[in-house]
């Protein structure tokens, strides 16, 4: 096979990679009254169709939310259901409720993410079919992620609202779901770490502790074992 200079990373393009993929975060905090420029957006929702997909199914269909009155009803989705969570979360209420956990009225850009109807793809995902669908969708939200970043923008994606209220008010066909809400834009600044990290939500756990070798084990398996 040749060896196509295209094909082929520098240095600094590989740790570019890394440096967008250690940087990226979800979103909550946005630049209120910003636009994406259209040539920007066209290249993000690129990133995105690039996406590897089971099959080559390309399960995804993506909803650009422009009418101003269409997402004010969506917020609303989405209160009731950051209410129904608080209200789930017992002792955690409280604290849950301060947080910031969407930023549908700021953001520049509010797009659905929504898995389609099956196709029927029976290549690579005849025993897992909805799994193999519901992997590569994520897979085309973190190219559109990693675009983002790149392009110094912020993403959020949103999963407080409830499907079927979603999707009949995008008027989706039967056995479409939505996935959800990405929240798009510019950001006055980047969060250094994690948003639940920083606000004493939880803590992400270290890669050691999720390597396991040959079966499954509780027990911690250290890098370089």
């Amino acid at each position: 096979m040749a060896d196509d200079a295209q094909h082929r990373f520098d240095t600094a393009e590989r740790d570019a990679v890394y440096r967008a993929i250690a940087l990226r975060r979800d979103t909550r905090h946005f630049q209120r009254g910003q636009v994406v420029p259209k040539a920007q957006l066209q290249r993000l929702l690129q990133a995105l169709h690039q996406a590897p997909s089971v099959g080559l199914m390309q399960p995804w269909r993506v909803i650009r939310v422009a009418d101003a009155a269409l997402r004010e009803r969506i917020a609303a989705l989405v209160e009731a259901e950051r209410q129904a969570t608080a209200l789930a979360l017992g002792e955690r209420s409280a604290e849950f409720l301060r947080l910031k956990v969407e930023g549908l009225r700021d953001c520049a850009e509010l797009l659905v993410l929504v898995l389609p109807p099956d196709d029927g793809t029976v290549f690579g995902r005849r025993t897992l079919p909805r799994e193999m669908a519901l992997c590569s969708a994520g897979a085309a939200v973190q190219n559109l992620w990693l675009a983002a970043r790149a392009e110094n923008l912020g993403l959020g994606w949103v999963s407080m609202f409830e499907p079927a209220a979603l999707a009949a008010l995008l008027r989706l066909p039967a056995d479409a779901q939505p996935l959800g809400l990405l929240c798009l834009g510019p950001v006055e600044r980047f969060y250094e770490a994690p948003m639940l990290e920083q606000q004493g939500w939880r803590q992400g756990r270290r890669l050691s502790d999720l390597l396991m070798q040959d079966v499954w084990s509780e027990e911690e398996v250290q890098d370089g074992n």
